[in-house]
């Protein structure tokens, strides 16, 4: 009989009303006619360790208030290594300790990842047909293992204890085949309509070629005519995806719902809360990150945080263990493997996320110290279908160039006035690449991020709303900087496109099956968001060259071509030249507090050539989707740079 078989983390949690253990099959339990356990001797353990009775009744207190265990708190506050505490507690039971394991001994079964949430458990491949079974004990189950190694003792030689760390690290590396093959094909090969694998399925190709062929010979024999239903069709979908953003600017909600406090009467209120940190070469940023994320106002006991580097970056991961972060940091090691983007590092991270909701942070990211508090408020107060929250990027160095205070304009308005009414209408959100937060069990019914969409944040609100998800906002930002090297920025904001591009290929491979799943006013306004972002910003110098023509033609026709329906096209494409400015200005400004506006100073009236370089990358991003659709533009980071008082 596997005596162990129930030893999981809810059979033999430590209860607030007397640490009784509860059993989910008691016929099966090999201890239901052992003796009282000594409810004593978990202190007295401790004791040995040198904790005193002040700080033993503290980690009690922390554990009642956090939901979690002693040991938990007693892990976490960094004052005792993992290793000791566990080698103590192997010698305790008289058992073996090994504080590391080799994944050779591992085999890769059916829910093996289960054990990277809650590693408690892993049988060993016999050696020398000799069987080991690693076990991670509990404190509140301490007494009670005494027990069965003194009635069965022949169990001495088939166990051996061992640290979650350790327990993890090996499944890890034993499951990286296995997982990473999943990784890059699950989504695929589950819901192929959710991927950008395939960048024009067949049908599309089918019709593009139609188009593209309809059109090179309507210019061909009917020129003039082509030419202008080209500049009517181009100049109308313009102003209205203009008109879209003037409504989003005029209708900007003042403030949002989630609480900005979150009381903690109850015991065990809060959940574990999984930190995804996506890592490449950004061995100069580690040590500001690190501090960001102890900045955060949540329980370590309760924070899982993955560090995911690519596990050929070597100066990253060991920039990581120079700092050597907590317990509650963990490096998560990607197999190289193509694609080499973002979502699939994501993706294979979540296989051992343990918390309830996960946060995506980039490597550079500030995050509001209450961020997670909010987030999680916003959770408890709102239905199930609320599946992620997305909290406001600022860019915090508007004043360094023309270009971040375009881009801090940019997204300031995004962040601070088209989500937030996105939101607040229940249409669906075009998601940051970072501070989003979500569900977990519901980022994982929908297959997680897409490792072929090089936009996965985008992508991902998108899909959400088609399953029949919402996402929401919040108001605790996070501090980013914007690029200030115009080939830098430029390499970021192709992929963008290019991502924008997949996405709207994604969403559009059946378009009224997709409009009639997630309602028609809502894929009518993905058309105006992202389908009207990626039109303005490929027609944007199509229409200087028509202004400049008719402008030319005015002059030499006088001013009554001005009444004619030329004249009208010449007034519609001067509204949406100067009110696409106007309102990128607006509303960017309008959420901006007086140091933020002061930052940007007159630095807006580079806007037209921004809007140039936002063309510039549109178009660079047709060809990439062609000729390296999958390509991820890494963008550098530094760290940031404190002026001393």
């Amino acid at each position: 009989m596997d005596y162990f078989r129930h030893y999981t983390r809810e059979s033999f949690r430590t209860t607030s009303a007397g640490r009784k253990i509860a059993f989910s099959l008691i016929g099966d339990n090999p201890l239901w006619t052992a003796p009282e356990p000594d409810e004593h001797g978990p202190t007295r353990f401790l004791s040995s360790l040198g904790f005193g009775k002040p700080y033993i009744a503290a980690f009690e207190e922390q554990a009642l208030k956090n939901g979690s265990t002693v040991e938990d708190e007693l892990l976490a506050s960094g004052l005792v290594d993992a290793d000791a505490y566990y080698g103590a507690f192997a010698r305790l039971l008289r058992l073996p300790f090994r504080p590391e394991i080799d994944p050779g001994r591992v085999a890769d079964i059916n829910r093996l990842d289960a054990q990277l949430a809650e590693p408690r458990l892993l049988r060993l491949t016999p050696l020398n047909g000799k069987p080991v079974l690693l076990i991670v004990p509990e404190l509140a189950r301490m007494e009670l293992l005494k027990g069965i190694l003194d009635q069965r003792p022949y169990l001495l030689e088939e166990l051996a204890v061992t640290t979650p760390q350790a327990m993890r690290s090996a499944i890890w590396k034993a499951g990286e085949a296995r997982r990473c093959r999943d990784t890059r094909h699950q989504l695929f090969n589950a819901a192929p309509q959710h991927s950008a694998r395939i960048t024009l399925h067949g049908e599309q190709g089918f019709v593009s070629g139609i188009f593209v062929t309809l059109l090179v010979l309507s210019l061909l024999f009917y020129t003039q005519a082509a030419l202008a239903y080209i500049h009517v069709t181009l100049t109308m979908l313009y102003l209205s995806t203009l008109l879209f953003r003037l409504f989003a600017l005029v209708h900007t909600p003042k403030g949002n719902d989630a609480k900005t406090v979150i009381p903690l009467q109850q015991d065990g209120e809060l959940p574990v809360y999984t930190i995804l940190m996506p890592l490449y070469r950004e061995e100069a940023v580690v040590e500001q990150l690190i501090h960001a994320l102890e900045r955060l106002d949540w329980p370590k006991s309760r924070l899982d945080i993955k560090l995911v580097c690519e596990a050929d970056d070597v100066a990253t991961i060991e920039a990581i263990q120079r700092i050597n972060p907590g317990p509650h940091i963990e490096i998560v090691r990607v197999p190289p493997s193509m694609p080499r983007t973002k979502p699939k590092a994501l993706t294979y991270a979540l296989s051992g996320a343990r918390g309830t909701f996960v946060a995506v942070y980039d490597a550079e990211d500030r995050p509001h110290p209450l961020q997670l508090r909010e987030a999680y408020a916003a959770f408890r107060d709102q239905p199930d279908e609320v599946a992620c929250v997305q909290a406001p990027l600022i860019i915090s160095n508007a004043s360094s160039s023309w270009l971040s205070a375009c881009f801090a304009l940019e997204y300031s308005g995004l962040f601070r006035c088209m989500l937030p009414v996105l939101a607040a209408c229940k249409l669906p959100l075009p998601l940051g690449g970072t501070s989003n937060h979500f569900r977990t069990a519901v980022l994982r019914r929908v297959g997680g991020w897409d490792p072929y969409n090089v936009t996965e944040d985008a992508d991902m609100g998108l899909r959400l709303h088609r399953l029949g998800y919402r996402c929401g906002v919040i108001r605790r930002q996070t501090l980013e900087d914007a690029p200030t090297s115009l080939s830098v920025w430029l390499n970021q904001r192709a992929r963008w496109y290019k991502g924008w591009l997949q996405s709207w290929l994604v969403m559009t491979r059946s378009p009224f099956t997709t409009a009639r799943r997630m309602g028609w006013i809502a894929y009518i306004v993905f058309q105006l968001l992202i389908g009207g972002m990626l039109l303005s910003s490929l027609a944007h110098p199509l229409l200087f060259v028509s202004f400049a023509f008719m402008a030319i033609a005015i002059r030499e026709n006088g001013a009554d071509m001005l009444l004619s329906w030329q004249g009208i096209l010449f007034f519609i494409d001067t509204l949406n030249i100067f009110g696409s400015y106007a309102i990128f200005v607006l509303m960017g400004r309008n959420r901006m507090i007086a140091h933020e506006k002061q930052q940007v100073g007159r630095r807006w009236l580079a806007i037209p050539l921004y809007w140039l370089m936002l063309s510039l990358a549109a178009w660079r991003a047709v060809v990439e989707l062609k000729t390296k659709p999958f390509v991820w533009n890494k963008t550098p980071h530094m760290p940031v740079i404190r002026n001393k008082a």
